[in-house]
């Protein structure tokens, strides 16, 4: 359930001392320390993947079979993705330009997504993770998450509206679509946009090669299927790793002070179920250490974990942690319960405890 976040630091406390405190344990454990090695044993691993999934493409042909190719490659855009999106975080190389063209460069040759977009939005989110106004990913959009948004709909998104918990997972079939529309969106915008035309160039290579090959060796009917599954795929399972981090977890109010330390632990989801969802959700698993220490190496936020979770308990900072299936239940559910505002406000029991 989503609470308003009211209060600043605990009385008698510090929220940056608290911080530091954390901080000055997790670098004497090590733990910010580079895993560069780790990073490129993964690389390999996918690369590997992407190339033996392109073999299966050209010795399938005209084949039905082609859907489970189109399948995997969805799976390997994904893992792509969360390796782009640690190299945006200064988490794979020591260097700031190797991460740098690895995140602008390679992610966007290898999943369509805009380097500049992607971190102009994250960048918001860090900073403030579930802040009503600067908090990109609870802004006003197709899902609604606070009731005041929901009340505000109207036509057939008023109808979505009531249901939008359950509407959610079906419709992040079409969100590697919305991925790559939003990157097009970026690049023919008006405003300043960081190294636009080199970034928007591999963009449109990627998609020229892509698609070409796509429809070059497959009949018309089946590369838009393939297209499909692929797209399908795609944006399924990133929706389905991001979902869980922060929907249902307290929102904060504009004009609320709350310390950095509170404010990254109390609006963060940490999920349970060892190391298969750890490659599974590529290590976004540990959300509350990944916002404490954005630039920490996957393999070393479950170490770190373990120390968070201690520190918090100490602090009397609640520490969320669940399991991978209950936090979508609470996803659908907290939703649904927002969406309950469009159908009568009186009648929401989360829109009469947040008066």
């Amino acid at each position: 359930m989503s609470e308003i976040i009211t209060t600043g630091p605990r009385p008698g406390t510090s929220g940056t001392s608290s911080y530091t405190a954390l901080l000055a344990r997790i670098k004497d454990e090590g733990l910010l320390g580079r895993r560069t090695g780790w990073y490129w044993g993964l690389i390999v691993v996918l690369i590997v993947l992407l190339a033996l999934a392109g073999t299966a493409f050209t010795v399938l042909g005209d084949s039905w079979w082609q859907l489970v190719v189109a399948g995997v490659l969805g799976l390997l855009f994904t893992q792509f993705a969360f390796l782009a999106h640690e190299a945006a975080h200064r988490q794979v190389f020591a260097s700031h330009t190797w991460n740098d063209r690895a995140a602008r460069y390679g992610g966007t040759l290898l999943t369509g997504i805009s380097y500049a977009w992607w971190t102009s939005k994250h960048t918001r989110h860090h900073a403030n993770p579930n802040t009503v106004g600067k908090d990109p990913d609870i802004s006003f959009d197709a899902i609604s998450f606070r009731p005041e948004d929901a009340a505000s709909r109207t036509g057939f998104l008023r109808v979505l509206v009531r249901v939008q918990g359950w509407a959610f997972f079906p419709m992040l079939l079409i969100e590697g679509v919305n991925l790559h529309w939003q990157s097009i969106r970026t690049y023919t915008s008006r405003g300043p946009v960081k190294g636009r035309w080199s970034e928007a160039s591999v963009f449109a290579v990627r998609f020229v090669l892509y698609l070409g090959v796509v429809f070059w060796f497959l009949p018309l009917g089946m590369a838009f299927a393939f297209l499909g599954v692929q797209l399908a795929v795609f944006g399924f399972f990133m929706g389905v790793a991001f979902a869980p981090n922060h929907k249902g977890m307290p929102i904060i109010e504009p004009g609320r002070r709350v310390d950095f330390f509170s404010r990254q632990v109390l609006t963060s989801r940490d999920i349970t179920g060892g190391r298969w969802v750890e490659y599974f959700m590529g290590g976004l698993n540990h959300q509350v250490e990944h916002h404490l220490f954005p630039n920490m190496a996957r393999p070393n936020l479950r170490a770190a974990r373990v120390i968070v979770r201690d520190y918090c308990k100490t602090q009397g900072v609640p520490f969320t942690e669940t399991s991978l299936v209950q936090s979508y239940a609470i996803v659908v559910r907290y939703l649904n319960e927002v969406g309950l505002a469009a159908a009568d406000p009186f009648a929401c029991p989360m829109v009469e405890r947040l008066r």
